[in-house]
């Protein structure tokens, strides 16, 4: 066999994120460089290519280099089957969630609960929650923008799912339509691998069949229609 042919060859690794516990094993070639690698890998994981840090561990999870150069090949840098490879996300982003928020709207109220005021109070003075008139037309509108979108979405159709923070996910659009455990229009996804948290069903209630972790209930407007083939077709293309 040739060199040429040798650096062909593909080589087995499992990948993985300090983002969530989202792990998947995956085949790439022998000769593709890390900058490509991480562009690969950025359509997996969720991790931007400018703030991404790679580790190349052994099976039993031992660091055995960092990944830094982006010029040189796994094959150059002596990886094989079995290793993993870790992803890190260096941005330090502050989470932009519910969770955030409660932590300065319970400062606020301690705030005011010295001054002997009450909650309501407070929050209705301030436009808080549901005195919060502004916030509630912007939500009523997102809610029309979702039901919207959910119109041009047909089951059967192929979709790509972004979530940030989460790994990119494709399907098959199974359900579409209103759920008993969440208000608004929802977009029911059997997804091409095993990121899903169900099988099409939920608190008793089925809505499509799939296998169990293959399913997902998203928001219209985390997804996007289209001739989208699996990810694995991808990721071996170079």
């Amino acid at each position: 066999m040739s060199a040429g042919d040798d650096c062909k060859q593909f080589v087995a690794v499992t990948i993985t994120s300090n983002l969530n516990s989202f792990h998947t094993d995956r085949r790439f070639p022998g000769d593709v460089n890390i900058a490509n690698l991480k562009g690969k890998l950025e359509l997996l994981t969720g991790c931007m290519m400018s703030t991404m840090k790679l580790e190349l561990r052994d099976n039993d999870d031992e660091l055995i280099q960092y990944l830094s150069d982006d010029t040189l090949t796994l094959a150059q840098l002596g990886v094989q089957n079995g290793m993993k490879i870790h992803v890190i996300d260096t941005s330090n982003k502050e989470p932009e969630d519910e969770e955030a928020a409660d932590v300065s709207y319970k400062l606020s109220t301690e705030e005011y609960e010295q001054r002997e005021e009450s909650m309501r109070k407070f929050m209705e003075r301030n436009k808080l929650g549901r005195f919060d008139e502004e916030k509630a037309k912007r939500k009523e509108e997102e809610e029309e923008n979702e039901t919207k979108l959910s119109a041009s979405i047909k089951v059967g159709d192929r979709c790509e799912v972004r979530i940030p923070g989460n790994p990119v996910r494709r399907g098959q659009v199974k359900f579409v339509g209103k759920v008993h455990f969440k208000e608004g229009a929802w977009v029911g996804i059997q997804y091409d691998e095993p990121m899903g948290k169900n099988d099409g069903a939920v608190g008793g209630k089925r809505y499509f069949e799939c296998k169990q972790k293959y399913g997902s209930f998203i928001r219209p407007s985390n997804l996007t229609v289209g001739d989208f083939p699996e990810l694995d077709d991808e990721l071996d293309e170079i």
